[in-house]
């Protein structure tokens, strides 16, 4: 087949090479020097990770399970790497090696353009919607959060909508081998949300589509589409069976799982209902769509010296140093979730044009697209449209692991580009200038119309924040003051921009100016518009260089406690179960992790948090009655941290050890029971054991632990008496065998959470392994449907040059 390259190769080559500079020009920093983004939610990760890559760099092995956070946990959430896996390198190629997590937002372009392509837009427009669509404000603060797997998640939405539609449009074995591989890859990012948000934008799609097959009477035709793709679907599930085993079997044990205790505003399984949605964007808050400081902005911004609240402070005899960490700081966000890094926006400009495709675009993928942006600002609102959100929380199956609901705005800023690009190419393709010149002026009209209608009437708002409790009146009406400015400034600022837009349209449709120079004019005004504000929240300050190497660097308080070699956990007092830098070099009751042990989330929330205000409240009168910290004591904790210094590291001396024989066993007959027991007994004579599922009794002796690694701990026991034994490790019923001298022996749920054995008389080695079945299960089919992904793609490849010879 010959190509005429300057029209069928030439385009598509510029749009790519566009999209490899654009992420180079803006995280230069990054690519040239070194740098990185200061993430926390990164550098959390990094901390849990520590003792699992150290075991894998160490052994060239798997851990699969720490001991680094929440007292022990499987490490399938945290990092794990797959035998056989060839995922990375797929990754590797397709981004030309662009580091990670920014190449997310190349794929992100290079998905979109291909989506557009599909569609039968033209590659200058199809670059305007891939070029707004990944540098949108929601990519960048998630980027800022250190969420890579959300980015990397999102980012391949496009793509795997563009293999459906090229399905559908005949090219089955390439749309299916599309679709599978990239699905394949945003499983592989294990951001199971976005997933979940994924197969509800593909029923959406594939709704619409069904009522066009039908209305053509090609039922049939459907059905053999929707088959071969789901076929596709279960291939990508394949290729991460490993994964996804590993993470439901997880699943059914961590919070989003079946409850074990009755708790206020839960149902059987899953989160709280106020957990989930305590991230939910307030409906007048979706109007940062159109004008990005709408609602003030990040929670915390940095206003002038002119500022209203500048002139009030001083007003009030506030100057110096405290008058401007107030103005670099201020708190000009007025909306309804608890804080927010900036605002979602993807250009006035996109929202513009999506007008213009509600009049133009054809009217399925209209009715499409629209649904789409409705349905997902919907789920945005969360608790803010309970009727709607908490109906499909309760009913609908698996959406109540899900939690940050306002994370559904990374699909709204996937469809609003989408169909403005879909309503621009149609368009300039219409022949009739009247009816164009109409529908821009009525887009125009709309949008900017609304937009001038805010500059006017901003003061309606009433512009209260819920940081404005912690003012004087004075100050308050101040800061009302500043953030009425900032609506003002931006929806000014977007005025101009669809101004701008809507002349360069007017010119190409009279023909004063081609429609490439016109899309390509629109492009860059996009380009221009989300990258300054992006420059807001995500510009040099926030690139670092190795923030991890000083953010690890040991403490004091560290080196002191790193003197010990035993084995033992640490309670770091400063935010204990929001924090992994303790993880780093110590096992740690604290941690980082949205999806922690159900059982260890009981402990905290009943017995532990209060044992531990407990604690500080009298040690802070100079009584450090560490015979109170039961549980604590039960989980080894031999050391608190209470901050940086070596004088803020205190050696708990009551600490159980890694093993113990109880004199008691009291057997309980429920979970509730049991840990209501566990709160008022003493846990180093007496050991709880539920005789509704185990058997057990006292005994007598000791136990020490003789060699240690995250899977796999060896003791060595010598028994006066047979009986139960009760080790500091976290119990869980999938994968973890135990041993006593070479045979298998059933392993205990005591004192809630904690792992025991029954031990006869005698001296014995007792050995901890885990081994998943489900890790080991999930391999072999992982790498035959990869390998199968790619074999499909490039016959795929192949077929479709061989059909336009």
């Amino acid at each position: 087949m010959q190509l005429n390259f300057k029209k069928e190769v030439l385009p598509h080559l510029i749009g790519v090479v566009s999209f490899y500079v654009l992420i180079v020009l803006y995280f230069s920093p990054i690519v040239f020097e070194g740098k990185t983004i200061f993430q926390n939610d990164i550098l959390q990760w990094e901390g849990s990770a520590q003792e699992i890559q150290e075991f894998r760099e160490e052994t060239g092995e798997e851990a699969l399970w720490t001991n680094s956070m929440f007292g022990g946990m499987p490490a399938y959430l945290i990092n794990t790497e797959f035998p056989g896996d060839i995922s990375r390198t797929v990754i590797s190629i397709l981004t030309f090696g662009l580091p990670h997590p920014i190449n997310g937002l190349f794929i992100g372009m290079v998905g979109m353009y291909i989506l557009l392509l599909v569609f039968k837009v033209r590659p200058e427009i199809s670059v305007l919607g891939s070029w707004a669509f990944a540098f949108n404000t929601f990519h960048m603060l998630s980027l800022e959060a250190g969420h890579n797997s959300k980015i990397w998640a999102i980012c391949l939405i496009p793509m795997i909508l563009a293999g459906i539609h090229m399905a559908f449009r005949g090219k089955w074995l390439l749309g299916v081998a599309v679709t599978a591989i990239a699905l394949m890859l945003q499983i592989r990012f294990n951001h199971l949300q976005i997933t979940y948000y994924t197969l509800i934008t593909v029923l959406i799609y594939a709704i619409g589509q069904l009522i066009h097959y039908i209305k053509q009477q090609k039922l049939p035709e459907f059905g053999k589409i929707a088959g071969i793709l789901i076929l596709g679907g279960l291939l990508a599930v394949g290729a991460n069976a490993g994964r996804l085993l590993t993470v439901l079997e997880y699943g059914e044990y961590s919070i989003r799982g079946e409850k074990t205790l009755d708790t206020p505003n839960q149902g059987d399984s899953g989160l709280n209902k106020d957990y989930a949605f305590s991230w939910s964007q307030g409906k007048l808050e979706s109007m940062t769509l159109l004008v990005p400081n709408f609602m003030g902005g990040a929670s915390q911004e940095t206003i002038g010296q002119d500022s209203h609240s500048a002139e009030a402070l001083q007003k009030n005899g506030i100057s110096g140093a405290q008058l401007n960490n107030f103005i670099k700081s201020a708190p000009t966000y007025w909306g309804d979730q608890p804080f927010t890094g900036g605002p979602i926006y993807g250009s006035v400009i996109m929202v513009f044009l999506f007008v213009i495709g509600l009049i133009y675009a054809p009217k399925r993928f209209r009715n499409i697209f629209l649904a789409i942006t409705i349905i997902s600002l919907m789920l945005s609102w969360g608790k803010n449209l309970a009727w709607f959100n908490f109906t499909l929380f309760d009913y609908l199956p698996g959406y109540n692991k899900f939690r940050a609901v306002s994370m559904a705005l990374g699909i709204t800023l996937f469809a609003i580009p989408v169909l403005g690009c879909l309503g621009l190419e149609r368009l300039f393709a219409d022949n009739n200038k009247k009816a164009k010149i109409k529908a821009l002026l009525t887009a125009l009209g709309i949008t900017g119309g609304f937009t001038l209608l805010l500059i006017i009437f901003a003061g309606a708002f009433g512009f209260q924040g819920a940081a404005d409790a912690n003012f004087p009146a004075w100050l308050t009406e101040a800061l009302r003051e500043d953030r009425k400015v900032m609506l003002q400034k931006d929806a000014f600022r977007s005025l101009v921009f669809i101004v701008l837009s809507g002349f360069l349209i007017y010119l190409a449709l009279i023909e004063k100016i081609k429609y490439q120079w016109a899309a390509l004019g629109l492009a860059v005004l996009v380009l221009g518009d989300v990258w300054t504000i992006n420059k807001r929240y995500l510009n040099e300050e926030s690139l670092k260089t190795s923030p991890s190497k000083s953010y690890f660097a040991p403490s004091p308080a560290d080196k002191k406690i790193m003197q010990d070699d035993g084995y033992f956990r640490v309670l770091n007092l400063q935010n204990t179960f929001k924090e992994a830098r303790t993880s780093y070099r110590f096992n740690s009751i604290g941690g980082y992790h949205g999806a922690k042990m159900r059982r260890y989330q009981d402990l905290i929330d009943r017995i532990l948090s209060k044992e531990i205000n407990q604690f500080v409240q009298k040690a802070q009168e100079g009584n450090f009655d560490y015979e109170s910290l039961s549980a604590l004591n039960m989980l080894n904790t031999k050391y608190i941290l209470a901050g940086q210094a070596a004088n803020a590291v205190f050696q708990n001396p009551e600490a159980y050890g890694p093993a113990w024989f109880p004199q008691e066993v009291l057997p309980v007959q429920s979970n509730e029971e049991e840990i209501n027991k566990l709160a008022d007994m003493d846990t180093r004579q007496q050991a709880t054991v539920n005789s509704e599922e185990f058997d057990a009794k006292a005994g007598k002796g000791t136990v020490e632990l003789t060699q240690y690694a995250p899977n796999e701990l060896h003791y060595q026991a010598n028994v006066t008496k047979a009986g139960l034994v009760v080790f500091s490790e976290i119990y869980y019923p999938k994968g973890w065998k135990a041993l006593i001298d070479g045979n298998e022996a059933s392993i205990i749920r005591t004192n809630y959470l904690l792992r025991g054995l029954m031990v006869p008389e005698g001296e014995h080695e007792i050995k901890f392994k885990f081994e998943p079945k489900s890790f080991q299960q999930g391999s072999i089919l992982a790498i035959i449907s990869q390998y199968f992904i790619i074999l499909m793609l490039l016959s795929g490849i192949v077929i479709s040059f061989k059909k336009q010879d």
